[in-house]
């Protein structure tokens, strides 16, 4: 075999042999992501004894002796709450509707007028000072009971919010009667409401 022949029958070898190799691939695996967590649940608004709205949930409700009270059969019971001893809509001609909250705190909560001042505020009127408050609230007693009364109306007018209103200091605490809602059912309700808090007492010894 010449040499040139010799080297063609090596080339051929080698070349078979190539072709039978496994073929090797290469693949990129993409980076796993993380998991995504769900959005941060909103934080209650933080109470305040001058405005704001409702206590959030680490303000202590007063426990202990309580009080009761006969509701107008009207008035649509609503779920209480861990805030709320109390809640019921009141609706008006229209089927607006009013909300009434019954809500109990230890102490004084700040003191008489800086209640009434918050719920002056939740209808955008000025604070009162410690000698307009004689002026601004009707005093009551009943049930051997002490109610502060407030009817407050919104500067605008019309039929923005109206704040019918009673504070009630009852053993170590304090008890708030807010009817909050569009004037028209406000007022509508004002005879009712009057009513209702004749009907609060102590709750009877168990």
């Amino acid at each position: 075999m010449s040499v040139r022949r010799h080297i063609a029958a090596i080339a051929a070898v080698l070349l078979l042999a190539a072709c039978s190799r496994p073929e090797i691939a290469t693949y990129r695996v993409p980076k796993e992501k993380d998991p995504e967590l769900p959005a941060a649940a909103e934080a209650p608004a933080p109470f305040a004894a001058n405005g704001g709205g409702m206590p959030s949930a680490d303000v202590p409700t007063a426990n202990g002796s309580g009080l009761s009270w006969s509701a107008p059969a009207d008035w649509k019971v609503k779920a209480a709450s861990a805030m709320r001893k109390g809640s019921f809509a009141i609706s008006g001609e229209n089927g607006e509707q009013a909300d009434l909250s019954i809500t109990a705190f230890p102490g004084d909560v700040g003191g008489e007028l800086a209640n009434v001042n918050r719920w002056r505020s939740q209808v955008r009127l000025a604070p009162l000072g410690e000698a307009d408050l004689a002026g601004a609230v009707t005093r009551i007693e009943h049930n051997r009971l002490r109610f502060t009364v407030v009817d407050f109306g919104g500067p605008e007018g019309g039929d923005s919010p109206r704040i019918l209103g009673a504070i009630v200091p009852y053993a170590d605490g304090t008890w708030f009667f807010k009817l909050m809602g569009p004037a028209s059912v406000v007022a509508r309700a004002k005879p009712e409401f009057l009513a209702f808090l004749r009907t609060v007492a102590p709750s009877p010894a168990p």
